[in-house]
């Protein structure tokens, strides 16, 4: 079943949250993960994998690189979501 973007932006931030330490209010659909979260590129495929065992997607490493802002990656899980529907 598909989850609304709402969903998906809970728990990518929840995701974000355990692997780096911020606090899941901060991670919001206008922020960069490297500009404004300063994810690094380790925490940043810990948290890819996580979001593709949570969402049951697959996210190709090349997919990866531009997936720069929250909402890059909520848009990619949904779409991934609907496509697989």
């Amino acid at each position: 079943m598909a989850h609304t973007q709402d969903e998906i932006l809970a728990g990518l931030a929840e995701l974000v949250a355990e692997e780096t330490g911020i606090p899941a209010g901060d991670v919001q659909l206008d922020k960069s993960f490297t500009d404004d979260l300063d994810i690094d590129s380790l925490s940043m495929m810990t948290i890819v994998v996580n979001a593709q065992d949570k969402f049951d997607v697959e996210i190709p490493d090349e997919a990866v690189g531009g997936l720069k802002t929250v909402k890059d990656a909520v848009d990619y899980i949904s779409n991934a979501e609907s496509a697989k529907a």
